[in-house]
């Protein structure tokens, strides 16, 4: 019966062939030309063929690409031929109708391909495997070509059978592979899959158990199982052993919360964790229910695709084991980390290049920062730290007002993500800390409306959720806005609403002795007070004093405000100590001015005054002894009855003190000129140019400490000037001491002039001169008490003793001064240089002392 039903099949293809070739030639062919044999084997070859199609079927799929195909090959016209005849082709239905539309199209694009690839010279084999006729017996039945032609043709794989197994070989095959299998194995394989689904969901199966030496799932091996088996079991069970990992992580993380080591950012981890893990779920479900499905000794002989081996299941495990490795490394990570040290940790494992892991990450990574995208929205537009748990970048504290810019908030480097930039952050930290600054210390409320524009130009807005990974771009965005509006609304608000600049400019005028008329004015009302003891002096008095020289100079048309800041302050004294000791001005910076004028900056302030006031001070004292010694009307005649020697004794004695006095005076006006012009007006004008580019407070908090350190390492009153400044305040309690040897011989002068101006009298003048001073005539030592001879002698003594005096205070000035100016030029700081270049002008040190 099966030989006729095959005679019958070849029969139908040679009547095909026949009836195909007689289209192209109207005669009868030939049965036994080689034309018609290759025909009919390249029929029964294409027929034969088992060679599975590597497109889905999809009839419209396979009909488009032909028409394509055509259409590409400039056969536009075959195109829409064929799109016709598709279109009818494919609305029969019903009976008669062809039911596999998909094959018939895809056996015709076949045959095309096929017969395009014979004409290029190709054996048409390589596409169709084929079941070759021998000539002799194309009538009768097929055969396989024999080895010799095979091997012709370059095909050397198996052959497929057309006709059916008559002696049912493959069953009986079957049958004893089998067999060959239960003898192999003692569980099957459906057993072994189900007890690694269960693995893989933490549980322990029948055969397949958690074994705790191992650390982890394994078949038990009294099990008897192929090792290939036991090895592959295991590979899938890795799975379970991440899984119990990842889901005690999660279980121990959420019985812990809310305590601090969890936090927000642990707890959104756990939560995206928990949704892969849910994921994962699903996936076990469908495995588990395509596990009920027997599993096929040979796959080609199942009826349907969907049953579960370990082989399978290896293929099916491959995606979850990258994520659940993955999820793993980042439980074991993040175990001792929290807040934006997790987040940072979890993004550097973002940087990879497959595009599974990518993007598994960046979704996790998401859900994680969550929270710190939410913290960092909340301080940068409202100017909030909500951070229970201690897990933001930026840390808080309590201080007091004028304290909160500097010490209230700060950076916490081991909560700064890796994906946050350390300038970023710092731009974030000062915006928040404006916000806060206008709130506390400003009592402003403007930030609010500079927030909302910031955020609209940023194109986010100022709810919740705004923001989140992966947009870094729209946070710098959206920080940069935020810091550039917020920041000008603050120095608007210091300078206009708090007059910033004004109370600087109040500051250099009196505490850095800037106002002329004020300062000479107050050091000549104040100057007798000063000049008794410090403990004696009444600070009452003194800032009553302080008050007229407002009143007496240009002070009195500033800012009632400015000058209600200007008090006297008496500094701690010892016994001894003198009013010009301990005496200085202070200013009182209220909030939030007191943010730049810390307690330590108006320290340093009252250094610069006390070397101010004394140089002042200094300054006066000559002032004062020139004018003891300009009108002293000293005339010759006065002098005509005294010896010629004790003359030029006098004049000698007033000649050296002139000399000496224009040399102090030299040092003093050069040196005042330089503090005055060199230092304090070029650091004002400096520090003016960077008030009016400052970009925010720290700008103008760094431009004042420039200012005032630039002042204070100018005016000899660093680290590195200290022996400098010794030894200028020895000059000056030199000169000091200059002012009064020159007020002892002028007052001598002063008494000798009148003693001989008396002994000139006539004798009643005398003794009515004498009764007048008879009072003085009795004090030791006085002048008038004596006669002309004695006058002459005390004279003499007194001009030898101040000669004497001067001289040993001029080589005493003459020595400091060189070593002053030899300690000039090795100053590392370039304008003290110059200091020495204004002082030696006419490079008169430097003739007397080369070395300099």
């Amino acid at each position: 019966m099966e030989e006729e039903d095959q005679r019958k099949v070849t029969d139908l293809v040679i009547e095909l062939v026949r009836r195909l070739l007689s289209q192209q030639n109207p005669q009868s062919p030939n049965p036994n030309s080689p034309h018609f044999s290759q025909s009919l084997r390249y029929a029964l070859r294409i027929l034969s063929s088992r060679l599975t199609p590597s497109v889905s079927p999809d009839a419209d799929a396979i009909a488009e690409s032909i028409k394509r195909r055509l259409a590409t090959q400039g056969n536009s016209s075959d195109a829409l031929t064929f799109a016709d005849l598709y279109t009818k082709f494919a609305s029969k239905n019903g009976p008669g109708s062809v039911n596999n539309k998909w094959a018939v199209l895809y056996l015709l694009k076949i045959i095309s391909e096929d017969r395009k690839t014979a004409r290029k010279g190709m054996d048409s084999s390589i596409l169709l495997p084929n079941l070759r006729l021998n000539d002799d017996e194309i009538g009768n039945h097929v055969r396989v070509l024999n080895v010799k032609e095979d091997r012709e043709k370059g095909w050397q794989n198996g052959v497929l059978l057309v006709s059916k197994d008559p002696e049912n070989l493959r069953e009986i095959s079957f049958r004893e592979f089998g067999n060959l299998v239960k003898e192999e194995n003692e569980v099957t394989e459906e057993v072994l899959v189900r007890d690694v689904l269960y693995a893989c969901q933490g549980i322990d199966g029948k055969y397949v158990k958690l074994d705790s030496n191992l650390d982890g799932y394994a078949l038990s091996d009294l099990v008897k199982v192929p090792r290939a088996t036991r090895i592959i079991v295991r590979k899938l069970c890795e799975l379970g052993w991440l899984f119990r990992k990842v889901k005690g992580y999660i279980s121990e993380s959420m019985d812990c919360f809310p305590a601090e080591d969890v936090g927000t950012v642990g707890q959104a981890f756990c939560a995206a964790l928990q949704d892969e893990l849910s994921e994962y779920y699903k996936l076990l479900a469908v495995l588990e229910a395509q596990s009920t499905n027997p599993i096929p000794l040979v796959s080609g002989n199942a009826s349907s695709g969907n049953y579960l081996s370990l082989r399978r299941l290896s293929v099916w495990f491959a995606e979850p084991m990258v994520k659940m490795r993955l999820m793993a490394v980042l439980v074991d990570k993040c175990k001792v980390l929290r807040g934006g040290a997790m987040a940072g940790a979890i993004h550097l494992h973002a940087q990879h290049g497959d595009p599974l892991v990518h993007d598994f990450m960046r979704r996790l990574l998401r859900r994680v920062c969550s929270p710190l995208f939410e913290m960092v929205r909340s301080w940068v537009l409202e100017g909030e730290l909500e951070d229970i748990f201690a897990e933001f970048f930026i840390v808080g504290q309590p201080v007091k007002a004028e304290s909160l810019w500097r010490e209230g908030y700060r950076m916490h480097a081991g909560m700064l993500p890796s994906f946050i930039s350390q300038s970023l952050a710092q731009r974030i930290l000062r915006t928040g800390k404006s916000i806060n600054f206008l709130r506390v210390c400003c009592d402003d409320r403007g930030w609010a409306d500079a927030a909302t524009e910031a955020a609209a130009a940023a194109g986010t807005t100022t709810r919740r959720g705004s923001l989140g990974y992966g947009e870094t771009g729209a946070l710098e965005s959206l920080v940069m806005e935020a810091a550039k509006r917020i920041d000008k609304h603050l120095l608007d608000v210091i300078y206009k609403r708090y007059k910033f600049k004004e109370h600087c400019l109040a500051i250099k005028r009196y505490l850095l002795l800037g106002q002329g008329d004020f300062v000479q004015y107050l050091m000549d009302i104040v100057g007798p007070e000063l000049s008794e003891p410090a403990n004696a002096i009444s600070s009452f008095k003194l800032a009553g004093l302080l008050e007229s020289a407002i009143r007496s100079s240009n002070a009195q048309y500033d800012d009632p405000d400015i000058l209600d800041r200007l008090r006297v302050k008496m500094m701690p004294h010892g016994t001894g100590d003198r009013g010009w000791d301990v005496f200085s001005l202070e200013y009182d910076a209220r909030v939030p001015l007191d943010t730049v004028f810390t307690e330590s900056v108006m320290t340093r302030y009252l250094r610069i005054f006390n070397f101010l006031w004394k140089l002042r001070r200094v300054e006066h004292a000559l002032i004062g002894a020139w004018k003891t010694m300009k009108p002293n009307c000293i005339t010759s005649h006065a002098f005509t009855k005294l010896q010629r020697t004790v003359k030029l004794q006098l004049l000698s004695t007033l000649r050296r003190c002139q000399v000496l006095w224009d040399e102090m005076n030299h040092f003093v006006t050069n040196l005042q000129y330089y503090i005055m012009f060199e230092v304090l007006e070029v650091s004002w004008s400096n520090f003016s140019n960077e008030m009016e580019v400052a970009k925010d407070l720290d700008d103008l908090l760094a431009a004042h400490e420039k200012y005032l350190h630039s002042i204070v390492e100018k005016s000899l009153l660093g680290e590195r000037s200290q022996t400098l400044y010794k030894s200028l305040f020895v000059l000056f309690d030199l000169i000091l001491q200059f002012r009064s040897h020159a007020d002892r011989l002028y007052e001598g002068i002063h008494e000798l002039q009148a003693r001989t101006v008396e002994s000139s009298l006539n004798s009643r003048d005398k003794t009515k001169s004498r009764r007048q001073t008879k009072d003085k005539s009795s004090e030791p030592g006085s002048w008038i008490s004596e006669g002309r001879k004695a006058l002459t002698q005390r004279a003499s003594e007194f001009l030898q003793n101040m000669g004497q005096d001067l001289d040993a205070l001029a080589t005493e000035y003459k020595s400091l001064l060189e070593g002053f100016l030899a300690q000039l030029p090795v100053q590392q700081h370039i304008d003290l240089k110059f200091l020495l270049f204004r002082l030696d002008f006419t490079e008169f040190y430097t003739r007397q002392h080369p070395t300099l």
